[in-house]
């Protein structure tokens, strides 16, 4: 077996929590940076350590980002084995704190999943995020709050959403261990799944590259799925280009998948059965480890 592991945070989108005074699922965010980084790899978590540093420790605050850690770790099916929460007077504003995560799983060496055997002709299937997931904040902050001047607690109603922008934006990030190892479970005799890319900074256009072999490249239909209406805001209220949108947003999907042709079919029935329903978006051809949307 082979340990993998992964440490990463949730940006500026702690400001959000901070703004709504909600911080409950913010440690869910953690958990998901975390853990669906190395679930591309096949990785099973096993556990989690968390850092959570402020000026000085709020007790109810604390212990409502350390649920959404734990309501995280139970999502992914790891633990949490510990943790560190340093009081670092006058290093962080009155009311902020920042956290981090490191998270250790496991799998077999001959089990890794790593887009070698990639090749065109192969079919992308997209698992649907939650919204803005974890990255983007800082432009996100820029457009409504700098730019626009709007207030967390501004309903969104005149876009069709009966949400406020607080709640739209605090939407925790999804987590694709379940259904992903549920998969890769039932098949255990073949790679039914070639590649995996977890949509984070950079989108789809940045990170679907990583596992693409030499001479190929991925093509994407708009067309296939949904753009969250929270996507479409952003870039009405911060007149922000296509194109900068799919370089800082997931715009709508969260984890990629790579399967042959062949397996297509049953991918999607077995995420269907793991609810967690996935969608063709757009398929591998040849090409130079590039992404282009149509």
């Amino acid at each position: 077996p082979v340990l993998v592991s992964s440490t990463d945070g949730v940006g500026t989108k702690l400001k959000i929590a901070f703004i709504t005074g909600k911080h409950d699922t913010i440690g869910i965010d953690l958990v998901a940076m975390c853990v669906n980084d190395i679930i591309v790899l096949g990785a099973e978590p096993l556990f989690l350590l968390d850092y959570l540093a402020s000026s000085r420790i709020v007790p109810k605050v604390l212990h409502e980002v350390l649920d959404g850690i734990v309501e995280g770790c139970r999502q992914a099916g790891c633990a949490l084995i510990g943790g560190e929460t340093p009081e670092m007077p006058g290093f962080y504003h009155e009311g902020e704190y920042d956290i981090a995560g490191f998270v250790v799983g496991v799998i077999e060496k001959d089990k890794i999943i790593d887009g070698k055997t990639i090749k065109p002709g192969d079919v992308v299937i997209g698992l649907s995020s939650s919204g803005v997931h974890s990255n983007g904040f800082s432009l996100v902050r820029k457009v409504f709050f700098d730019k626009a001047k709007m207030k967390a607690t501004q309903k969104l109603t005149k876009y069709g959403l009966n949400t406020t922008l607080g709640e739209e934006l605090i939407k925790p990030t999804k987590i694709y261990a379940g259904p992903i190892l549920k998969i890769l479970k039932k098949h255990k005799t073949k790679k039914i799944i070639k590649g995996m890319a977890h949509i984070t900074g950079g989108g789809l256009i940045e990170n679907i590259p990583r596992i693409l072999p030499e001479g190929c490249a991925v093509t994407l239909e708009i067309s296939k799925w949904n753009v969250p209406e929270i996507f479409n805001i952003i870039q009405d209220v911060g007149d922000v280009e296509d194109q900068e949108m799919f370089h800082v947003f997931n715009m709508g999907i969260g984890m990629v998948l790579i399967v042959s042709k062949s397996d297509v079919n049953t991918v999607l029935s077995d995420l269907k059965s793991a609810k967690e329903p996935g969608r063709v978006i757009g398929e591998v051809v040849r090409g130079n480890r590039t992404v282009r949307i149509e």
